[in-house]
């Protein structure tokens, strides 16, 4: 795994990160004009899950060097580096993996997480994405702690073809029974992420459709990215999600809806029956990096700025090593005025084929 990591003390060819002290509250804009709302923290790099388009088992086999407990934040340095993003404008928190549901004890860091409000006095818009192999027995504990909503990962309801994907013989009915206990939780909005590889499981894009349909849950459709380089990403696998419109809409007709904020990522579409509504998501096709709130700090304090950043800037050396929440923030400031990733709407280009093969791996740094 290519993990290309700058030290606070050398900075040579990166933003300064160390400069003069930038004020601790206050939205932050990057050089693209586009402010910090959103922070994704990946809580473990481990997952039961090997499914072929994030961890594939060639790779992340038996023998894969997981990264060792003591590397990982303590809950309290995740509250603490969170407590400064939301000082400087972050109005959304999303735990994420791996599976963070993997994570010993993640009740105690969401109750940590629910406890802090935004720069105006707002609680966090605190959600979590999974799997689903765990949330059957853990719903009702994370709602409780504190927990807004939750989004499942759900690639197939055919069982043989469901398993094949995610290499560890889990079944898809177990997910829907994650999905029905977040229900009667109370964790609501509950979105269910539908990867769609072409020829491997857009077949099941109607019955996903049917099956969630009028059920409350918002099924997204997210086209395959080539996301790090592990998972054999090919542009022929790619399924524009204009076709999974079309395929949907000739059997259920669809209208457009408005995006619920700019930074939205998914296109809404809505049966126009009033019976719910779909989501696609076209990274691929369809870049929508202009509008990118997102950073995201990996399980051993690395932040990056792009899901397919080549760079993480290391702030866990900030926090072990006696930085004020000042010197932190100052950090933070530095390296989001710097930022100008935007690898989706440069897909194809030189300066992307280039950096192809260090990029950082999804499972490390979450979705």
């Amino acid at each position: 795994m290519s993990r290309r990591i700058i030290p606070v003390a050398d900075l040579s060819g990166a933003p300064d990160i160390t400069g003069a002290p930038v004020a601790a509250r206050g939205t932050l804009t990057d050089t693209l004009a586009r402010p910090l709302r959103d922070l994704r923290i990946s809580v473990t790099d481990r997952c039961n899950f090997r499914c072929v388009y994030c961890m594939p088992r060639t790779v992340f086999g038996k023998d894969y060097p997981f990264l060792p407990h003591s590397a990982l934040l303590t809950f309290e340095e995740i509250e603490r580096l969170a407590r400064v993003f939301v000082a400087h404008g972050v109005d959304k928190i999303r735990l994420t993996g791996g599976e963070p549901l993997l994570r010993k004890d993640i009740e105690r860091l969401i109750e940590r997480l629910a406890a802090l409000t935004t720069a105006d006095g707002r609680p966090l818009d605190l959600t979590l994405t999974t799997n689903g192999s765990l949330l059957a027995r853990k719903a009702r504990s994370l709602k409780d702690a504190g927990l807004t909503r939750v989004t499942v990962s759900l690639d197939a309801l055919d069982e043989a073809l469901f398993k094949r994907m995610n290499d560890a013989d889990f079944s898809a009915g177990a997910v829907l029974d994650g999905i029905e206990a977040a229900q009667a939780a109370g964790l609501a909005p509950i979105k269910v992420n539908m990867v769609v590889k072409r020829g491997t499981n857009d077949r099941e894009i109607l019955p996903m459709a049917r099956h969630f349909k009028g059920s409350g849950v918002v099924l997204r459709f997210i086209e395959y990215m080539d996301v790090g380089a592990s998972n054999g990403w090919n542009m022929a696998e790619v399924l524009p999600s204009a076709e999974v419109v079309a395929r949907i809409a000739e059997h259920h007709p669809l209208v457009p809806l408005e995006a619920h904020s700019a930074s939205e990522t998914a296109q809404r579409w809505g049966y126009t029956d009033g019976d719910g509504e779909i989501g696609v998501i076209s990274s691929v096709t369809r870049a929508f990096c202009g509008t990118c709130t997102r950073a995201r700090l990996s399980t051993e304090g690395k932040v990056y700025l792009c899901l397919f950043a080549t760079t993480g800037y290391d702030l866990r050396a900030l926090v072990r090593g006696g930085a004020s929440d000042a010197d932190i923030a100052t950090a933070i400031a530095r390296m989001w005025q710097a930022r100008g990733d935007r690898y989706s709407q440069l897909r194809g280009s030189a300066d992307a084929a280039r950096n192809g093969n260090a990029r950082v791996e999804m499972s490390y740094i979450g979705g």
